[in-house]
């Protein structure tokens, strides 16, 4: 398996990884996606595919690096999925391992990643890999 780190611009991006994307988050277009990517890069948004050994993108992940009073230097996961066809292979392993050395080697102190309430399948799979739920996230919609 190959993990690489996709930056804004690469065509890869809308041919490769939002596929896989999508299946996570259905409601990116591809100009949607192009827009947030171009707006949280500057933020520290980033793209990380893993590919298999035939070329195909098989899972996605979408960090950051953030500092602030709670966690001091945290990498945060806003989206990872494995495809579909490639779900209990190891895929999400290797993402989570790859980021996990990505954070230690910046000086993180957490490594942390938020999972909706219905996505059951995930929790079991994030306590296989020894996370633990360490705090509630709250949300509101605003008008």
């Amino acid at each position: 398996m190959k993990i690489i780190e996709l930056s804004p611009g690469d065509p890869r991006l809308a041919s490769d990884l939002l596929p896989v994307l999508r299946q996570l988050r259905p409601h990116l277009t591809e100009e949607v996606f192009r827009e947030v990517y171009e707006e949280g890069h500057a933020q520290g948004l980033r793209f990380t595919a893993a590919y298999d050994d035939n070329g195909m993108c098989v899972g996605v992940a979408g960090w950051r690096i953030t500092v602030n009073t709670s966690t001091l230097r945290m990498l945060y996961v806003d989206d990872l999925v494995t495809a579909a066809e490639a779900r209990s292979t190891g895929v999400g392993h290797q993402l989570l391992e790859h980021l996990q050395t990505r954070a230690r080697e910046a000086g993180c102190h957490q490594f942390r990643l938020d999972s909706g309430t219905h996505r059951t399948d995930a929790h079991r799979f994030y306590f296989r890999e020894r996370m633990v739920v360490d705090a509630f996230h709250f949300g509101k919609k605003l008008d």
